[in-house]
């Protein structure tokens, strides 16, 4: 995180800290920490914060009765970086009692192969929160409010085609992420037959959309949130999204510390009311997020080797 953002973000943190200070008619506060990068979902920039997760939270907070909080945190792109371990030691250190925006995977939840865990970059951090470590504990999730999809987004040469199923992109040529859980469905679906149509993009560089605007491949399976993210910055785009989305994928959620599993019902409860009340849609089109409901199970197992070649 660059000095002058770390400026930023604690230059707001002092305004944020001052107006929890009295709480609106003495309303008792909901924390929630949410990422301030994951664009269509929690985004912080300048100050101000939107997306779909912090709607979200913001409805839960009015419907058991609290003002939203929010604490917002970054984790890098790094394979050393844990998004489990910074939410564990973010709520472990009391910054939130809910991380939103989590994914509810098995691996991802219970109690960390560690005992301790590093503090992530948190806006208000002060130079003595840098590394530090903090004793976590055990992360149960909440009811999930949404799913988490991979999608095949056509170019423009490929628009018309129908995908129903992998299998509709034999003689399409495709571009994907190589390592990522995307290349590994492409290269295992039917024993390896869409292998030889592949193109690999290097990750982390955001070129994997852009380069299929592009027309250097015509198709490519990508998380649904991504492609959300660039039709919000490329309203021009003459990319189509193919409707079809992955039975590989995973719940989002709130997570929290088993010891605050009162507010988690109450937490449940208000997600069970929303999704009942078909609300959540309705919060996701303002933010630009394409709306999948949950699927059951609630926390999914790891995805093993067999699973990727079945899909």
């Amino acid at each position: 995180m660059t000095s002058r953002r770390s400026a930023a973000m604690f230059a707001a943190a002092l305004l944020v800290v001052a107006g929890l200070a009295e709480p609106a008619c003495g309303a008792e506060v909901l924390r929630v920490c949410l990422d301030a990068n994951v664009p269509q979902w929690s985004v912080y920039e300048s100050a101000k914060g939107g997306g779909f997760d912090w709607a979200v939270a913001d409805m839960v907070a009015n419907r058991i009765g609290r003002q939203l909080a929010l604490q917002w945190f970054e984790t890098k792109s790094d394979p050393d970086d844990s998004t489990t371990l910074a939410a564990d030691a973010l709520l472990s250190d009391r910054r939130c009692q809910l991380v939103g925006g989590y994914p509810l995977v098995e691996s991802a939840l219970g109690k960390p192969g560690m005992r301790f865990a590093r503090m992530p970059d948190f806006v208000g951090a002060r130079p003595t929160d840098r590394g530090r470590s903090i004793e976590v504990g055990t992360l149960v999730p909440s009811r999930a409010y949404h799913f988490a999809a991979l999608t095949v987004v056509l170019g423009r040469a490929a628009a018309s085609a129908r995908i129903t199923d992998l299998a509709n992109l034999d003689g399409i040529r495709i571009g994907v992420e190589g390592g990522t859980l995307a290349d590994a469905i492409l290269m295992l679906f039917g024993d390896g037959r869409l292998v030889n149509q592949i193109t690999h993009v290097v990750p982390g560089r955001g070129e994997l959309v852009p380069r299929l605007e592009n027309g250097e491949y015509d198709a490519t399976l990508v998380e649904l949130r991504r492609f959300d993210a660039y039709r919000a910055t490329h309203p021009e785009t003459n990319l189509t999204a193919s409707g079809y989305y992955s039975p590989i994928g995973f719940n989002i959620g709130f997570v929290g510390l088993s010891t605050d599993r009162g507010l988690i019902d109450q937490v449940d409860q208000a997600i069970g009311e929303m999704l009942e009340n078909g609300e959540l849609p309705a919060l996701a089109r303002p933010a630009g997020v394409t709306y999948l409901p949950p699927r059951p199970p609630n926390v999914s197992p790891d995805v093993k080797l067999i699973d990727l070649s079945r899909n």
